[in-house]
Formats: structure tokens, C-alpha cells, sequence
């Protein structure tokens, strides 16, 4: 019989977690090479071995509590964002902040991402594009060539929204991810004006198209391999949206809000989060 073992992390103040990306052209992915990072309450941030079930490196670029954490596309290097805005990059192999970025500064880093850039797609040096989500609503889109120390604002987009008597904390949040089908576009749902998904062309400087949707997001996910995406609301609903357009397929089942939702890089699978269930979408015809 074949025994399986399980990394184990402390979760007690753990905020987010994001995998290594596999190298390219490699699969099956090594064991060896397969690690987890994980942003904790107190700042820190820590590299988890899934082979040998061990930390094997901890950094404490902030001084707040960490509420994103990603990966870059080569995995050589660690963004992280705080509650306080704040987002740092560091090396992956030695723990050194390479930068620390305060754009954001004063509002909770929401999202993290990045992609892979075309060459020369927006003019700018850079072999990788990423982005930055705050709760105000605000985006940040970055061309970066860590290899050279280059790190270039591209774009800023701030979305308006109605007055509203709550504090951020009780607010929809502000979500953002590059479109894996359309390239140099981003996907925008957050607190607004509408109830409503946006498309946001890079090139163009403007919002190409909208998604009316039936609530405010709490969550959201573009599939990698179809164009299409979920998106999770706080009345229990899962949504899978066709895109540009089509119609929409509505799922319930959760016990409260959906906060996670997460595609599998085949798209055949689909991992949703509420308060206490985790389910796990097999994706016909994905």
C-alpha cells in the first residue's frame, strides 16, 4: 500500500496561501520543486517544502498583517500585499526584499496576481505583467523585469462607487484578474455604481464591455483553458458566466457567502469556499 503524506502549516494566523508554479514545459511537476507560500497575521511570510513537510524559508517584509500573497510566473520571486497597503517583493531563494511598493498605502491589499507578458505588448520593458487590487476600488497594473531590478507603473484604474454608511470591512470586495483568453485585458467586479462585471482593455485604456450581474461579487475566477467565469456571491450563489456573453448558469448549495472560488489549471475542476464547506465542481464539456 502506498502512504501519502500531508504538509502540515500551523493555520492559526495564516491569511493566504498561493502555490509555486510548475516549471515551464515540465510535467508532471518534481515533488522537490512543488512548494506553498503562505502570509501570516504577524507580517510574515513563509516557504513550505511539500516533499520533505518542512518551512524552509521566513522573510517579514510588513509590519501588518498579510491579506495576499502570489507567486511570479517563474516563481523566483514572492509578491505580497498587507492590510495596510503596502505590498513587498522578495526573492524566493534568499528571503531579500527586492521592492516594497506604497501606491496602495492605507487600504488592504486584495489581490495579487501575475501573467505572463507578449513581448513588447504595451511598449514597456518587462517580461511579466502584474497587478494590484486594493479595497478602495483601486488597480494597479505593473510591467516588471526582476532579473534587471525594473519595475514600471503601466496602468492605474480607480472605480467609482456610491457613498455608503458601512466601513470598507463590510463592503463587497474589490477583485481584479487578467483575462487568460484575451490578451491585455483585466476583469473587474467590486462596490460600484452597478451591479456588474467590467472588462478593461490595456491597450485601449477603457472598459470595453459589461456584465450585469445579480449582486455585488464576494468572489471570482476566469477559467484558463475556456471563456468563461465564476463568480461567487454572499446569498449563497455560485455563477457560471460565459464570456464576452451568453447565458449565465446558476448554482446553489453553500451555507453562506462564497468567498473562494478557484479553477483548476485544466478548467475541468472548480473549488468553491463558504464559512465551513469547500466544494469541489467536475466541469463537463470544460
Amino acid at each position: 500500500p502506498s502512504v501519502t503524506r500531508s504538509l502540515l502549516i500551523s493555520l492559526q494566523s495564516c491569511q493566504c496561501l498561493a502555490w509555486k508554479p510548475r516549471p515551464v514545459g515540465v510535467w508532471p511537476c518534481p515533488a522537490e520543486t512543488q512548494h506553498v507560500v503562505a502570509g501570516y497575521s504577524d507580517g510574515t511570510v513563509r516557504v513550505f517544502s511539500v516533499s520533505r513537510t518542512e518551512m524552509e524559508l521566513k522573510m517579514h517584509p510588513h509590519a501588518a498583517a498579510l491579506t495576499a500573497v502570489t507567486y511570479s510566473t517563474d516563481g523566483e520571486v514572492i509578491l505580497s500585499g498587507g492590510k495596510d497597503g503596502i505590498v513587498a517583493v522578495s526573492s524566493s531563494r534568499t528571503g531579500m526584499t527586492i521592492h516594497v511598493l506604497a501606491d496602495h498605502k492605507g487600504s488592504p491589499i486584495t489581490v495579487l496576481q501575475c501573467t505572463r507578458k507578449q513581448y513588447h505588448d504595451f511598449g514597456v520593458e518587462g517580461g511579466e505583467l502584474w497587478l494590484a487590487t486594493s479595497s478602495d476600488r483601486r488597480v494597479s497594473v505593473w510591467a516588471s523585469d526582476w532579473l534587471q531590478d525594473k519595475c514600471e507603473l503601466l496602468d492605474w484604474l480607480s472605480f467609482p462607487a456610491p457613498a455608503g454608511p458601512e466601513g470598507l470591512d463590510n463592503l463587497p470586495p474589490s477583485l481584479a484578474a487578467f483575462s487568460p483568453w484575451e490578451h491585455g485585458v483585466l476583469v473587474y467586479v467590486g462596490f460600484g455604481m452597478q451591479k456588474e462585471a467590467l472588462f478593461y482593455s490595456l491597450r485601449k485604456k477603457q472598459v470595453l464591455r459589461k456584465i450585469s450581474l445579480p449582486a455585488f461579487a464576494t468572489s471570482l475566477s476566469l477559467s484558463p483553458a475556456a471563456p468563461f467565469m465564476a463568480i461567487g456571491f454572499s446569498d449563497r450563489l455560485l455563477r457560471l458566466q460565459p464570456c464576452p456573453a451568453g447565458e449565465p448558469q446558476d448554482y446553489a448549495g453553500h451555507d453562506d457567502t462564497v468567498h473562494l472560488c478557484r479553477f483548476a489549471p485544466s478548467s475541468r475542476r472548480l473549488l468553491t469556499a463558504s464559512l465551513s464547506a469547500v466544494f469541489v465542481w467536475e466541469l463537463t464539456g470544460a
